[in-house]
C-alpha cells in the first residue's frame, strides 16, 4: 500500500459505523420536505444526496474537507518558488480530509509518476478522430476506452467482498488521474500545435508536468494548479459530479463513470460558461472601439444590457451570496501577473460597476461574480486561446472530486440510485388540481 491509501484505509474503516448507526437508528428519519417547485424545476435544493467531500456554503463558497479555498490554497503545500499548491496535494486531502505534509506528497507524485503511461492504444484512438472533432467527445472516448485495464471490473468477475470495493476502485481512480494530463495535453497539441508526440518530464508534478506538455511557460504551471484546484468539486448535485456519482452507483468502473462526468460537463448549461463569459468580454471590447471604458461608459452599457432584456455573463449564482472566492483567488493571481491585461482590465472594472447596478436593479439574489467571469481571460493571456478545450481542463479538475467521490461511495457501500417518478396527473392530484 501507498501511504495515502493506507491513511485512507484508516479513515473509512472509521467512518463505516456512522453510516451504520445512522441507518439503523434514525434510517425513517424526516431531513427534508420536497415541493412541486424543486420536482419540476430540476430538484434543485433538495436534500437527497451525501459527500463529505466538499460542501457550498452560502457566504464562504465551496469548502474542501471543512476547509475553505483560501484556507486550502495557505495550508496545501506548494512545490518551491510556486504561489499555488500541488494538486496532488488536493488528492491527499480530498481523499482523507487531512493536509497532507510535505513528505505526503512526495509520495502521491512519485506514484502518480508510475502510473502515467499511457496505453499506445489510446494515442491511436485520439489520432483516429478528425480534426474538427470537439475535443470533449475526445476526451471521453479516450476516458473510454481505457475501460479495459479496469482493476475493478477484473476483480468483480472473479468475486470479491463488498468491503473491499474501494481497494480496486482506488487502483482506477488513481490510475485514470495520473493519465489525465497526458491525454488532455496530446488532444491540445493534435487539434491546434499539430504535435504528434508528447511526453512527461519525469521530474514535475501534475500541474507543472501539463503546462509542460501544452508548451506554455512560467507561471502557466501555477495558472494550472490554480485552476485544477478551484474546479476539483462543488457538492455532488451539479450535473458532472452526479453524472460520475450516478454512474458508478451500478458498480460501473471509474472510467464509465469519468466518461459519463464528462459527457455531462461538456453541456452548455454547465461547463461552457468560462468560454461564453470570455466571447462576451471580448464582443464588449469591440464595442468599445477596443480601447479601456471609463466607468460611466461601462455603466451606461450595463444598463443598456440588462433593460434589452439580457443578462451579465458570469454574474450570480443559485446558492452563493458573495463573491466566489474561485473568482478572488484567480483575480488575486491576475492582479499580481497580469494586471496590464486588456480584457483584465474589462473584468476590473465589471467588477466594480456590475453588482451595485445589479443590487439596485433588485432582480438577482447574488450580484457579485462567480469562477466563470475571469477563468477564460486567464486562459486566454497565456495562449490557450482555443474556446473549446476550457471545458477539458474543467474536466481534468474536476474527475479529483468525482473519483474521491466514487471511492468513498464504494468503501460505504452506498446503493445503486434510484429515485421515484410520478406523473404530472398524480401531482396535480396531490396538490389539489382537477
Amino acid at each position: 500500500m501507498t501511504t495515502l491509501k493506507e491513511v485512507l484505509y484508516e479513515k473509512i474503516e472509521a467512518h463505516r459505523p456512522r453510516v451504520t448507526r445512522l441507518l439503523k437508528e434514525h434510517g425513517n428519519d424526516v431531513i427534508d420536505k420536497v415541493t412541486v417547485g424543486q420536482v419540476l424545476g430540476g430538484m434543485r435544493g433538495i436534500k437527497s444526496l451525501v459527500t463529505d467531500i466538499s460542501y457550498l456554503d452560502p457566504m464562504e463558497g465551496i469548502r474542501y474537507r471543512g476547509l475553505t479555498l483560501p484556507e486550502v490554497f495557505e495550508k496545501l503545500p506548494k512545490p518551491q518558488g510556486k504561489e499555488m499548491p500541488y494538486v496532488e496535494g488536493l488528492y491527499y486531502l480530498l481523499l482523507t480530509g487531512e493536509v497532507p505534509t510535505e513528505s505526503q506528497v512526495a509520495d502521491v507524485i512519485y506514484d502518480f509518476s508510475n502510473r502515467r503511461l499511457l496505453p499506445r492504444y489510446v494515442f491511436d484512438i485520439i489520432d483516429a478522430f478528425p480534426n474538427h472533432s470537439h475535443p470533449m467527445a475526445i476526451l471521453s472516448a479516450a476516458v473510454m476506452a481505457m475501460e479495459r485495464e479496469s482493476l475493478f471490473n477484473t476483480r468483480y468477475q472473479q468475486g470479491m467482498s463488498k468491503m473491499d470495493y474501494w481497494d480496486p476502485t482506488y487502483e482506477d481512480a488513481t490510475n485514470l488521474l495520473a493519465k489525465l494530463p497526458l491525454i488532455g495535453a496530446y488532444i491540445y497539441d493534435k487539434l491546434y500545435l499539430g504535435k504528434q508526440n508528447v511526453y512527461p518530464d519525469p521530474t514535475l508534478d501534475f500541474g507543472g508536468n501539463f503546462a509542460y506538455m501544452i508548451d506554455k511557460d512560467e507561471p502557466y504551471d501555477d495558472v494550472a494548479r490554480m485552476y485544477f484546484i478551484i474546479h476539483a468539486d462543488h457538492e455532488s448535485g451539479n450535473v458532472s459530479a452526479h453524472t460520475g456519482h450516478l454512474v458508478a452507483s451500478s458498480l460501473s468502473d471509474a472510467y464509465y463513470a469519468t466518461s459519463g462526468m464528462i459527457n455531462g460537463l461538456a453541456g452548455p448549461l454547465h461547463g461552457l460558461a468560462n468560454q461564453e463569459v470570455l466571447s462576451w468580454i471580448q464582443s464588449v471590447r469591440a464595442k468599445m472601439g477596443n480601447k479601456k471604458p471609463t466607468k460611466e461608459e461601462m455603466k451606461k452599457f450595463v444598463w443598456d444590457t440588462l433593460n434589452s432584456g439580457q443578462v451579465i455573463p458570469g454574474y450570480g449564482h443559485a446558492v452563493l451570496r458573495k463573491t466566489d472566492p474561485r473568482y478572488q483567488i484567480q483575480r488575486e493571481f491576475a492582479l499580481k501577473h497580469m494586471a496590464d491585461d486588456e480584457l483584465f482590465e474589462y473584468v476590473s472594472i465589471l467588477y466594480e460597476v456590475v453588482p451595485p447596478i445589479l443590487k439596485e436593479q433588485g432582480k438577482a439574489k447574488n450580484p457579485w461574480p462567480n469562477v466563470d467571469a475571469q477563468s477564460g481571460v486567464i486562459q486566454w493571456h497565456y495562449g490557450v486561446t482555443q474556446y473549446d478545450f476550457y471545458t477539458v481542463l474543467f474536466a481534468i479538475g474536476r474527475a479529483f472530486g468525482v473519483l474521491s467521490n466514487v471511492i468513498w461511495d464504494r468503501a460505504l457501500g452506498y446503493p445503486i440510485e434510484r429515485p421515484k417518478s410520478i406523473t404530472t396527473a398524480m401531482m396535480e392530484e396531490m396538490v389539489g388540481i382537477k
